[in-house]
């Protein structure tokens, strides 16, 4: 498959390599964790909560072959907006819920104990009797150019990344009421959901209050 995905009003889809990492994380630093409702929401600087762990995950999804860039061709390449996805088998949900035991009460720590308990509610493997699936991570777009099709693009994209790989389905875990609107359009179905309200610590205390609205983390998946 070609590392370019398509270039469309100036924007070029292309896979991500390590080398562009430096400038991925620089972009996500401005543009993902001040956007994204729970990190945007919890009043803490998440980009530095496990930044050595997040960065290797990144970088082993990267190596996979499966993260997408988009940059602007008319803007000397700059970055207009990112995928990092990579592969999940059954056994990372057992994996993902020893670290998530681990982690410090911070807030990525609370949102990876929040997911594992989803995720294994959920045993997408189980319920759908795959081996592997393309697991979308994080679609983020440079506020300039939001609303304008570049995360339906990227995402699309994505889905042909995953058919050329022998990915039979795609899952993207939505935070965002956009992002799972935007994700449906494209045919993904929700097959679950939880109301941020409903998520509780021991104390009876709600863990995440983004604003509306962001109401609900949704589960979207596409059989590829």
């Amino acid at each position: 498959m070609s590392t370019e995905l398509g270039s469309r009003n100036g924007i070029l889809i292309r896979i991500m390599t390590v080398e562009d990492y430096k400038q991925v994380k620089i972009f996500m630093g401005g543009n993902f964790y001040n956007g994204e409702p729970l990190c945007a929401s919890s009043g803490e600087d998440v980009q530095k909560c496990y930044e050595k762990e997040n960065d290797e995950y990144h970088i082993s999804m990267i190596e996979q072959d499966t993260c997408l860039l988009a940059i602007n061709e008319n803007d000397g390449g700059r970055i207009v907006g990112l995928v990092l996805a990579g592969c999940q088998v059954p056994s990372d949900l057992e994996k993902h819920r020893k670290e998530a035991e681990e982690m410090e009460p911070n807030t990525w720590g609370r949102i990876a104990v929040f997911l594992s308990k989803i995720e294994r509610k959920v045993n997408i493997f189980e319920r759908y009797g795959v081996s592997k699936l393309l697991y979308s991570h994080i679609t983020n777009v440079d506020a300039s150019m939001r609303g304008k099709g570049l995360g339906a693009r990227l995402a699309a994209a994505l889905m042909e990344v995953g058919r050329s790989k022998g990915f039979l389905m795609m899952i993207a875990y939505c935070s965002s009421f956009y992002s799972a609107r935007q994700k449906q359009a494209l045919g993904m179905q929700c097959i679950y959901e939880e109301a941020y309200a409903d998520y509780k610590d021991a104390n009876g205390k709600v863990v995440f209050r983004p604003p509306a609205p962001h109401t609900h983390l949704r589960i979207m998946v596409i059989k590829l």
